[in-house]
């Protein structure tokens, strides 16, 4: 049996039919990125580190022949999903001015933005943790392209983190980029590291920080208070 079948994409990754009963590895060539690496990220080190590992655990590439490219391809990934460590692959994001002068009576112009998927590996356990995120500001002279709040969110989410860090990274920037009257940021998520191992039991954890006029009374229903939540006012 052709277990690649006509599928383009799975006779691309087996390279071409493959019988069931003897699968042959592939090399694994890599794909290309236009990220820039992790500064000190040394791929042949990389390699070398987690061949060791699949050894020091009793694993045996030799009669196991699909563990043969697996440090290759972990290598691959980690330069992948860690590219948020380096600091040229921070977004150049795209501000315009603001029509309405802030403080302008009748106008508060209270930009949100909901429900922004991520993803991340825990710092701790090196698994994944992944939700959503929810994002508003108030803003002062500029305002920021609509896309924007979605790429600092996976620049900070594409490195080893801690979800506090991230909430607080994301508002930093936005801080530093709009110098707005307000923000807030709310992070939702699900850890594996606590759903895989030890307790073994599903949950949402939330974390949020609110600064400046997002942390007066009158902005509480822009994020209702949720059972569980870690909260940092600054």
């Amino acid at each position: 049996m052709d277990v690649a079948g006509s599928n383009p994409v799975f006779r691309s990754i087996l390279g071409g039919p493959v019988s069931a009963a003897g699968l042959t590895p592939v090399p694994f060539r890599g794909a290309p990125s236009m990220a820039h690496p992790p500064p000190g990220f040394h791929r042949p080190a990389v390699e070398a580190a987690l061949a060791a590992l699949i050894r020091a655990m009793g694993l045996d590439p030799a009669s196991e022949p699909e563990l043969a490219e697996t440090p290759a391809r972990v290598r691959a990934l980690y330069e992948e999903i860690f590219a948020g460590l380096s600091p040229r692959n921070e977004p150049e994001l795209a501000t315009f001015p603001r029509a309405t002068p802030p403080g302008a009576e009748g106008y508060e112009e209270l930009v949100v933005v909901r429900d922004i998927p991520f993803h991340s590996l825990c710092v701790h356990h090196f698994v994944p943790f992944f939700g959503r995120a929810h994002v508003a500001f108030l803003p002062g002279e500029k305002l920021l392209g609509i896309s924007g709040v979605a790429r600092l969110l996976e620049h900070f989410a594409r490195r080893p983190q801690l979800q506090e860090r991230i909430t607080a990274q994301v508002a930093e920037a936005l801080d530093r980029v709009l110098a707005p009257r307000g923000v807030g940021v709310v992070l939702e998520a699900r850890h594996l590291c606590m759903e895989m191992r030890g307790i073994r039991k599903p949950g949402r954890v939330e974390t949020r920080v609110l600064r400046g006029a997002l942390t007066e009374p009158r902005w509480a229903s822009v994020f209702p208070p949720a059972s569980g939540t870690a909260s940092a006012h600054e």
